[in-house]
């Protein structure tokens, strides 16, 4: 029987997640020990897309819970969705929320932008433009039934039920050849190549959670699933990932808990500042990562940290209110017809029918649409609008065999109430974020990255914001966060400093639990000794404010930090798209 709770579930001790069937490019931000958003603030806003799979954990004394948010190909049916995550231990599952993944990528975004002053030039009113600003970019817990081994043979099925809209087996012990044969036998399509992956996590004692939709679900009741399990340590699942990873995959971690939290296997990477470009609102971000994190002693096997500190703001009312609970009484009610039902939702503002001006319907909850569509169907040749906003005029023709109002009420609570219940204890209890990023190829895939929190590091500001200066012989300087001053040129192109010689990487670390991290390679020295170089090029070398009075700074807009549309920064555990650069193979 379901075990109720508003509490998610999870656990670091998920390790990978596979798409059984190529048409989801599909993997999952698991955790296991081992859409777009747009900026339209400021003149300069520009659109960056942080789309991709995103995985967050929360970091408790001897456990770990893991957000995982599904990603899907929307040309798929939702017969195709097979998903397969190996296991630690046995975790309990719940439904998240696809609302606090938004909130948190919103709230921890990297953002790059400049301010711009004028050297004071005798006629020169010294007033200051503007410059831009870039950015990168709850559940009810079920114990379902446990036990039992399922005909002769093969693998034993510890757990299994119904979470949300997918039905969840936990497959144990058994022969590579079994599990294959339980997932074709159960209705999973399956990829050859998984099986030598498999079989590694299988000879390592990892169980295998199967997860696939409920017969009468469709893919837009697709939503994220928690897993909770007793571990000291996080982990992202990316062997069992390689079979079908796309080149330069992203994959974007955050973490909740008391301190940050950094790679323990992984290296972690400081990119060189010198590398973006600034005047272009680091629209170069993805490029800039993916080299850096494959540049020598990195390897293709680390992380960069976008984010970490207490000094997030997350409003938890995008993705909990008060008022939702009452559609869930409100619409158990409704025993004999759904007749009421829209009063019920739009009183709570979970929806709401607008037929005068803008002609459509509009979800406060991204799950509420699915739902509708699952209990309440349109009939044919009524316009949505209408039939939603006035159930009561087409009474004759609701399908009343699609309406159970026992079970629409219990999908309001745990796949919408509950989730953001959830998401509103962890903001409200752990009081520090860790966002962290990497792009990865299948081929760099060969070990499952750890994480584990280390009180004594120091945070990570999420907002690197320069200064430009702009000089009376039309040049300019530009300086950048960490105090050095970069010559240009042109004010309007970020200059290549002697690209042959500068690296993408600064610093590369090795991470650790307690103390600073343990350093494998700095080039600091190199790049500053470029720097001075290139600075020393300047026919008119200027030092920006001696002369006369600068201008204010000026505005800025932020956007989500992260690479091109398309490339999105958001941090998603296994996101995909390539943003064009070459990755050096090992």
């Amino acid at each position: 029987m379901k075990r109720l709770s508003s509490h998610l579930l999870s656990r670091a001790g998920l390790v990978g997640a596979v798409a059984f069937g190529g048409a989801f490019a599909l993997y999952s931000p698991e955790a296991e020990a081992c859409g777009g958003t747009f900026c339209d603030q400021g003149p300069n806003a520009m659109p960056v897309d942080q789309s991709g799979e995103n995985v967050i954990f929360v970091i408790e004394p001897g456990q770990v819970e893991a957000h995982i948010q599904i990603q899907y190909d929307p040309d798929t049916s939702a017969e195709q969705f097979a998903w397969v995550i190996p296991v630690q231990s046995l975790p309990e599952f719940a439904v998240g929320s696809e609302l606090f993944f938004d909130a948190v990528l919103n709230a921890t975004v990297p953002v790059y932008g400049f301010n711009t002053q004028f050297d004071s030039c005798g006629d020169s009113t010294g007033d200051s433009t503007a410059g831009g600003t870039f950015s990168s970019d709850g559940g009810s817990a079920s114990s379902g039934t446990t036990g039992g081994d399922e005909g002769g043979g093969g693998p034993t099925v510890v757990f299994q039920d119904t979470v949300g809209a997918f039905e969840i087996s936990v497959l144990q012990g058994g022969t590579i050849d079994e599990v294959m044969m339980w997932l074709a036998d159960n209705g999973y399509q399956q990829d050859p190549a998984a099986m030598p992956i498999l079989g590694e996590y299988l000879d390592e004692g990892f169980m295998f959670a199967a997860m696939k939709l409920t017969m009468d679900a469709s893919t837009d009741t697709i939503h994220p699933v928690t897993l909770r399990m007793a571990t000291d340590e996080a982990c992202v699942p990316l062997r069992l990932t390689a079979i079908a990873a796309s080149e330069d995959m992203d994959v974007r971690t955050f973490f909740f808990g008391n301190e940050r939290v950094v790679p323990t296997n992984y290296r972690h990477v400081e990119v060189n500042p010198l590398k973006i470009d600034w005047v272009n609102l680091a629209n170069n971000y993805k490029d800039v990562i993916t080299l850096a994190v494959d540049a020598d002693g990195a390897d293709g096997n680390a992380f960069v940290t976008e984010y970490a500190g207490t000094d997030f703001a997350i409003s938890t009312g995008q993705f909990s209110q008060p008022s939702w609970q009452t559609a869930v009484g409100g619409s158990a009610a409704l025993v004999d017809s759904p007749v009421g039902l829209y009063e019920v939702l739009s009183g709570a503002n979970l929806f709401y029918c607008d037929n005068e001006w803008d002609y459509a319907c509009f979800a406060n909850h991204p799950l509420l649409d699915g739902l509708l569509g699952q209990f309440v169907p349109v009939p044919e040749g009524v316009e949505r609008v209408e039939f939603y906003s006035c159930l009561s005029c087409y009474d004759a023709l609701i399908d009343l065999t699609a309406w159970d109002a026992a079970e629409f009420s219990q999908a309001i609570q745990e796949r919408i109430v509950d989730p953001g219940l959830r998401a509103r204890d962890i903001v409200d209890t752990y009081p520090y974020i860790t966002r962290m990023y990497t792009t990865i190829s299948d081929v760099e895939m060969n070990e499952d990255p750890i994480f584990r929190p280390n009180p004594d590091l120091d945070p990570v500001v999420r907002r690197r914001m320069a200064t430009q200066t702009i000089h009376c012989e039309g040049t300019a300087t530009m300086t950048l966060p960490d105090e050095r001053e970069v010559w240009m040129p042109d004010p309007n192109v970020w200059p290549d400093i002697f690209p042959d010689e500068m690296p993408w990487d600064e610093t590369i670390s090795r991470g650790t639990m307690s103390g600073a991290l343990m350093e494998v390679s700095t080039k600091t020295v190199q790049i500053d000794e470029l720097l001075d170089r290139w600075n020393g090029n300047n026919p008119n070398p200027t030092n920006p404010g001696a002369d006369g009075d600068a201008g204010g700074s000026g505005g800025a807009c932020a956007c989500d930090t992260g690479a091109p549309a398309g490339g999105g920064l958001a941090f998603a555990l296994l996101g995909l798209l390539g943003l064009g650069a070459t990755r050096r193979r090992r």
